[in-house]
């Protein structure tokens, strides 16, 4: 089926709901002068298939905005089946999403954000149709395929910055890519070379990003090897010692049965839960918000008071081998059961403690096994790498014959040497130069511009 047969057998079948279409194109305008140009030739063939004359509207005729206005609200009524227009001249602003059923892009747009701009016309709230349909049209071995690598390639980029997912630290600008004539004369020529190295470039750059991730993780890994796995695993087992002697202090120092192990609070023991809470809170009303206020002993442990700001809270840390802070609130019974709490959770912290020191050192040896192994799929890129040479050279019509360019080389030389001076290009007899001119040179170097170029 032809393209324009397409858009005829979509308008039939939209005719009974007045369905609409838009057609991009970017490569042609309107010229109302007789001469050929793509909007009149769609137009022509849209009528030989029986499409009205005043169904087709091109967006060049709406030179004003009340006449734009008008136009797009005939094709949101559905009085004009089919729209074409460039990017420019259709893209954002238009807001004819009402009955739309297709999108056609005879051209690929420069730059990803073209052609997100063309499909937001169809893709809109407010589109009566649930299911749209969008075409790419391409024309095998010709310069579209470049056209869309070089889309691909910025899209991958701009994805790149914008998801964060690839090590990459720097790219080249994709606009600045450029063709050599061998490369459009093979695109024009259908020749097969340009598309294997088309999927070579691509192949080569996702290996060399697969590549700069395996070394930046290698690099990572023995980074931990040599600092954070040493100094974790030495920390945890300083906090299960720490963990062990602590719950070795509170079996030390239980409560009596049905009774109160004694605290001291600002110099004074209390044997009665009530007084030490109140006591506590009698220092929270007068004690300075700072940092480690001595506030007492209880059951083996040093009590220092502090006050978080953030949480606008007291805090007691229960100093042994190792901190146990507990926030205190307003309830007396309640501060020294909050403290009895801590005190007895100090074993699930050992059991902590230990499953974390396992899992660092599970880590290690891994990272161990990991670090220093080749990159998985340097064989396959050394061999695409190589081929992609290959191709590069044979398409280059640049490239000429070592000698011939040596003869070109040596024949600009010679031409650019003049009457008292060498080109500085010809470093090789600089110095032979300098050395037989020294002696023709005036007295007073200040006032001589004698073979200036050569000596800058």
């Amino acid at each position: 089926m032809s393209i324009t047969a397409r858009w005829a057998k979509i308008w039939q079948d939209g005719t009974p709901d007045k369905l609409t279409q838009l057609l991009f194109c970017d490569m042609s305008t309107p010229k109302n002068d007789g001469t050929f140009n793509v909007y009149d030739d769609i137009r022509t063939k849209l009528e030989a298939r029986g499409v009205p004359h005043e169904e087709v509207a091109f967006i060049h005729d709406a030179d004003t905005e009340a006449k734009k206005k008008d136009l797009f609200a005939k094709v949101r009524n559905g009085q004009v089946w089919v729209l074409l227009g460039s990017t420019q001249k259709m893209g954002a602003g238009t807001n004819v999403q009402d009955r739309l059923i297709a999108v056609h892009h005879l051209d690929v747009g420069w730059r990803p954000a073209d052609q997100t701009q063309r499909n937001g016309r169809i893709i809109r709230q407010g589109n009566q149709n649930k299911e749209v349909q969008i075409y790419n049209y391409v024309t095998e071995e010709t310069f579209d395929a470049y056209l869309f690598q070089t889309l691909e390639n910025k899209q991958r980029f701009i994805s790149q910055i914008m998801t964060s997912k690839s090590p990459v630290r720097s790219c080249d600008d994709v606009d600045e890519q450029a063709l050599s004539y061998a490369e459009i004369k093979a695109l024009c020529a259908g020749d097969s070379r340009i598309k294997e190295k088309m999927d070579l470039d691509i192949d080569v750059a996702k290996l060399k990003v697969l590549k700069t991730d395996f070394r930046s993780k290698q690099y990572r890994l023995e980074d931990q090897l040599l600092k954070y796995f040493p100094r974790e695993i030495e920390q945890q087992h300083s906090n299960i010692e720490g963990f062990q002697k602590d719950i070795e202090t509170v079996a030390a120092h239980q409560h009596p049965k049905d009774g109160f192990a004694s605290m001291t609070v600002s110099g004074k023991t209390y044997t009665e839960k009530a007084d030490a809470g109140e006591a506590i809170l009698a220092v929270c009303k007068t004690a300075n918000a700072v940092e480690g206020y001595p506030l007492g002993s209880y059951r083996g442990f040093q009590m220092e008071l502090s006050f978080d700001s953030f949480s606008k809270e007291f805090n007691i840390a229960l100093k042994g081998s190792m901190t146990h802070r507990v926030p205190i609130g307003s309830d007396a019974r309640g501060n020294l059961i909050r403290l009895d709490n801590a005190l007895n959770n100090i074993p699930v912290k050992m059991e902590q403690a230990q499953e974390k020191l396992a899992t660092l050192e599970q880590q290690q040896d891994a990272a161990r096994e990991e670090v220093g192994k080749p990159f998985p799929q340097e064989k396959e890129l050394t061999e695409k790498s190589a081929r992609l040479a290959e191709l590069d050279a044979a398409l280059n019509m640049e490239d000429r014959p070592s000698a011939d360019r040596d003869n070109v080389e040596a024949e600009q030389n010679s031409e650019d040497r003049d009457d008292g001076c060498r080109n500085v290009g010809d470093r090789h007899s600089v110095l032979a130069d300098l050395k037989q001119k020294a002696g023709q040179m005036p007295p007073s170097g200040r006032n001589s511009d004698w073979c200036r170029e050569e000596a800058l």
